[in-house]
Parts: C-alpha cells; sequence; structure tokens
C-alpha cells in the first residue's frame, strides 16, 4: 500500500456530515499525466484522503505507455468523483496542462492542481477552501510545502493570511520570496481559471509563476501557515533537468522585465535591475569561459527574448569582461567555480 494509501482509511473516518458536505465548496482537481505509473496511485490517494469531499478529481492523460492509462481508468472505476479523460492527441507539457485545465466544470469554485509525481496532505483542500471562502477577493492560496525532507515555499507573516496581491509579489520581485512554491502548491479561484483561454503561457519559461503575478493583478494572495503538499524530488521532472543551468537570476530578470512596473516603483525596479544584471551579467560570461552545452545556451537566450535583448557578440564581449575583472579580482574563487562547471 502506498504511503498515502494508509491515510485513506483514516481520512474517510473524518468525513462531515451529509449536511456539513452540502456546505462544502466545490473543488476541481486537476492532475495532467504521462507516464507516470510509479507515483500517480499515491498521489490519486491523497485526493480520496481529503476530509473536503465535494470535489471532481480530472486525470487528464496525454497518451500515456507505461501502464498510467490503467491506473487511472481503474480508480475512476472505483469513485464517480474521479474523471480520467483520455487524449489522443498527444501535447507538450504546458498546451498538456492548458487542456486539462479547460475542462473543469462550470460549478467549480475552485481549482487545485496536484501533479502526479506530488501529493496532498489530507487536510489540504479544506485549509486552502476555508481561508478563501472567509476572503471573497482573494485569487490565490499559497501554503508550505514539504520537498522531500525539507520545507519549501517563504509564507507571508505569521500574523497574516491574506495580502493584497501587488503586496506578494513585490515580495516575490524585491526579495526573492518564494511565496506560491510549485503549481502542486497553490489553489486558483476557478472564475480566474475559466477567464483565461490558455490558462498558462505557452511561450514562457516561467509559466506557472506568470499565471500567478495575472490573477494577483486582480484579485488578493491568501496563505496558509501549513504543510499542505509534498513536493517529489527524486523524479526526472523537467524542471529539475534545468536545474544545472542556474535559471534563478535568468527567471527573476524575467518577471522583473515583465511587472516591475507595475509592482514597484520606478527606483526600486531600477535598482532591482541592476542589482540582479550584474550578478546574470557575470555569471554568463563565466559560462563563455567555461564548456557549456547547446542547451545551456537555448534555455538562457529563450529567456533573454522574454526580456527582449539579443545575445549579439557586443553582449557576450560584456559578459567576458566581467567575467575576466572577476578573475583578477578574485582569482581564487572564480578558478573554483570554472573548474566546477568543467568538471559537470
Amino acid at each position: 500500500m502506498s504511503q498515502m494509501g494508509s491515510w485513506t482509511h483514516a481520512g474517510m473516518h473524518n468525513l462531515r456530515s451529509k449536511k456539513g458536505q452540502m456546505s462544502q465548496s466545490f473543488v476541481s482537481i486537476v492532475t495532467p499525466v504521462y507516464n507516470t505509473a510509479d507515483s500517480l496511485a499515491e498521489c490519486i490517494d491523497s485526493v480520496l484522503a481529503q476530509t473536503h469531499t465535494q470535489w471532481e478529481y480530472i486525470i487528464a492523460d496525454n497518451r500515456s505507455t507505461d501502464g498510467t492509462s490503467d491506473i487511472a481508468a481503474e480508480y475512476s472505476r472505483r469513485d464517480s468523483r474521479i474523471r480520467h479523460v483520455r487524449h489522443e492527441e498527444f501535447l507538450a507539457q504546458v498546451p498538456n496542462y492548458n487542456r486539462a485545465m479547460a475542462s473543469i466544470s462550470d460549478e467549480s469554485r475552485y481549482c487545485k492542481v496536484i501533479q502526479a509525481d506530488d501529493w496532498m496532505m489530507p487536510e489540504c483542500l479544506d485549509a486552502m477552501a476555508t481561508l478563501a471562502d472567509a476572503n471573497p477577493a482573494v485569487g490565490l492560496v499559497g501554503a508550505y510545502l514539504l520537498r522531500g525532507r525539507r520545507v519549501g515555499a517563504q509564507g507571508l507573516a505569521f500574523e497574516e493570511a491574506v495580502v493584497s496581491g501587488r503586496t506578494a509579489c513585490r515580495r516575490h520581485l524585491l526579495h526573492s520570496m518564494s511565496v506560491f512554491g510549485s503549481p502542486s502548491t497553490v489553489m486558483y479561484r476557478s472564475d480566474l481559471v475559466r477567464a483565461r483561454p490558455r490558462f498558462y503561457s505557452e511561450e514562457s519559461l516561467l509559466e506557472d509563476t506568470k499565471v500567478c503575478y495575472e490573477l494577483l493583478k486582480e484579485s488578493d494572495f491568501g496563505f496558509v501557515h501549513r504543510v499542505l503538499t509534498y513536493v517529489r524530488v527524486d523524479n526526472a521532472s523537467i524542471t529539475s533537468a534545468f536545474e544545472s543551468f542556474n535559471p534563478y537570476l535568468l527567471h527573476e530578470l524575467v518577471l522583473l522585465h515583465e511587472y516591475g512596473s507595475w509592482a514597484l516603483e520606478p527606483h526600486e525596479c531600477d535598482r532591482r535591475a541592476r542589482e540582479l544584471g550584474g550578478r546574470y551579467w557575470a555569471y554568463l560570461g563565466e559560462a563563455l569561459l567555461s564548456r557549456r552545452s547547446k542547451e545551456f545556451w537555448d534555455y538562457h537566450e529563450s529567456g533573454m527574448k522574454e526580456m527582449e535583448i539579443e545575445w549579439d557578440w557586443r553582449r557576450k564581449l560584456g559578459c567576458a569582461g566581467r567575467a575576466v575583472a572577476n578573475l583578477a579580482g578574485n582569482p581564487a574563487s572564480t578558478l573554483r567555480r570554472m573548474r566546477g562547471k568543467l568538471a559537470a
């Protein structure tokens, strides 16, 4: 039995009365899947273990070939709230997520993504929906997550449960606070999901974070000060594959370019751009002097494209000059970093 499966029986003993169930807000839960047979049952068991029982669960299958479909179909036969949708057209990851999000019910009040590699604590839906129900202006709810054995997502101050959308984005931009966690750790208000023909941007490196910013332009941000989601770290996800590209400075600059003029004062935006830009271009200068893959440069150039920056010979020369200056100023440290990259 999976770890979450062991909680299912206990969760069922905690179900509310029929009257209490009818008063719960209806939640659409969405799991886009492609060849996730190793972890899917644990994810589904965590949905079945929820103390909040008014939900539909959409498992959107992107033509899996590893047994994922059989697992999803079996669970859907056991519980009528689970809907297994087997798509015949294979799509890339983000279009597949958008296709899944477009299938949520017209009646749902909230939408909760749970990726197939992850799972929810039994009180996840209840805690998030309760906060949002009490604060109708909230369009996005976050919470702490357990990433492997470490607690992740930087919450609001403990006495804060709700802040304006702009305040949440300011903290993210100015202090690199990871308030949004991962797609599995947030809950969206369903009317905001249905209002977007393509929920996630299919042209951005940061589709999951950018949609948070877009929703928070018109709503408040709520945060539950509890660990409500487990995010697996031992999987070969697309995100983990990019970890070696050291993408975080690039991501911060892309978000600053897109949302800095809305969330920050002009002097704050300028100061942050100088701070992040100086570190980022120096890092790319070191990368030019070391051996980095074509995939590394394709990734960073796609981010520059989002910022409308051309990676031409002038910029490359400037970055290399920064790296040489850093080497001259602190040769031991710079050489250690470069040796590490060459050995990778």
